[in-house]
């Protein structure tokens, strides 16, 4: 019985995948201009167990493929890209007339610009975070590695040193910035996930996707994205930056959400607290570690240097403007909150000292293990 029932729901899961491959695509080809989009059938979708290969247009068929594992156990981002870049050769095929060119020469490229796609998603055989979690920012720079270094001494249970360490860690990567901002025209951009697609968000997220745009050189979008659970479109931050700065982000994305949750469960044992008061405990933890990194800034007497940090990337804004050239605000209220649940947080979020945690990496998946 237990086995059958398994069955069933792998089953329909795969079917929620194909259904979201569909609303993906869909949502791909309503931003092509029309007189292409109306040229660009719909094709079939399927899932298929190829090893080595992560996804396929199939011409003859009209199908694109993408492999089983990809989409089961990977990223949803994971899986968006590869659709994207499976795509992009319909598209080049189809449309812009890629007869005689090679499989990835001027017209899929080309489609891949139109589609905001990524080139190199199923180039190389590696998927979007696998691509990422390999990408050394020391081997590019050494102050990354003093960087991580620092993060680490972090870890000290000498509160005073550890602070230091953090707060010298942040000084560097801001250094860092401003030297790659000033001196790297060629600087290239990479756009993720963070956390999965929802069809809703508690207040803390927005809160948390301000303090990573604020203080970790990231631009974040809340984009549509499929919610396979659910079956139906959610929303999801997507942040871009440089390789580095989105690295050193979704690590701190990581590392805020693990110490909230653990936080919470210490503040509420044995209390009958609700999930609308741990956004008030996450968003009073966020608002104090962001006061924490402001009256640093304050204090280390380089206003000018921060001016700088402060200043957009015009290279990110234009890599931005192409891959989202409309995009709309939306005011959001604060609404109510428990105000000794809040400050609680807050009083936490001001000893708050991030530090490098312990990193393995699985399969083509990395996962980071929650700080201690």
């Amino acid at each position: 019985m237990t086995t059958a029932h398994n069955g069933n729901d792998a089953v329909a899961r795969e079917r929620r995948i194909l259904n979201g491959l569909a609303c993906e695509w869909s949502l791909a080809a309503d931003e092509l201009e029309p007189h292409y989009r109306q040229r660009l059938a719909r094709p079939l979708f399927r899932l298929v167990d190829a090893p080595g290969l992560l996804g396929q247009w199939d011409a003859v068929r009209r199908e694109i493929c993408l492999n089983r594992q990809l989409a089961l156990a990977h990223p949803w981002d994971d899986v968006r890209d590869v659709l994207r870049h499976e795509m992009a050769h319909q598209l080049a095929e189809s449309v812009l007339g890629a007869d005689g060119q090679p499989p990835h020469g001027p017209a899929f490229q080309q489609a891949c610009l139109m589609l905001r796609a990524d080139p190199a998603a199923a180039a190389d055989r590696r998927p979007l975070h696998t691509r990422l979690a390999r990408f050394d920012p020391s081997t590019e720079n050494p102050r990354h590695a003093k960087i991580r270094k620092l993060l680490a001494l972090a870890r000290s249970q000498n509160p005073n040193e550890a602070e230091a360490a953090m707060l010298k860690a942040h000084e560097l990567m801001a250094r860092h910035h401003i030297t790659t901002l000033t001196h790297d025209p060629r600087r290239s951009f990479v756009s993720i996930f963070l956390g999965s697609p929802a069809l809703r968000h508690f207040k803390e997220a927005y809160y948390l996707a301000n303090l990573l745009q604020d203080f970790y050189f990231v631009q974040g979008i809340w984009v549509p994205a499929f919610v396979v659970a659910k079956n139906k479109m959610g929303r999801v931050h997507e942040i871009s930056g440089t390789p580095a700065n989105v690295t050193q982000a979704e690590y701190v994305y990581a590392f805020v959400s693990a110490y909230i949750d653990r936080r919470w469960s210490e503040l509420g044992a044995g209390q009958r607290l609700t999930r609308y008061q741990k956004s008030d405990f996450a968003v009073g933890i966020i608002e104090g570690f962001r006061r924490k990194l402001e009256r640093e800034q304050l204090a280390a007497d380089r206003p000018s240097e921060y001016a700088l940090i402060r200043r957009s990337d015009p290279r990110l804004c234009t890599y931005l403007r192409q891959r989202y050239p409309r995009t709309s605000q939306i005011q959001r209220g604060g609404g109510r909150h428990d105000p000794d649940i809040y400050g609680r947080g807050r009083q936490i979020g001001e000893q708050m000292i991030l530090h490098r945690g312990i990193v393995h990496r699985s399969g083509d998946v990395k996962h980071r293990l929650p700080p201690a």
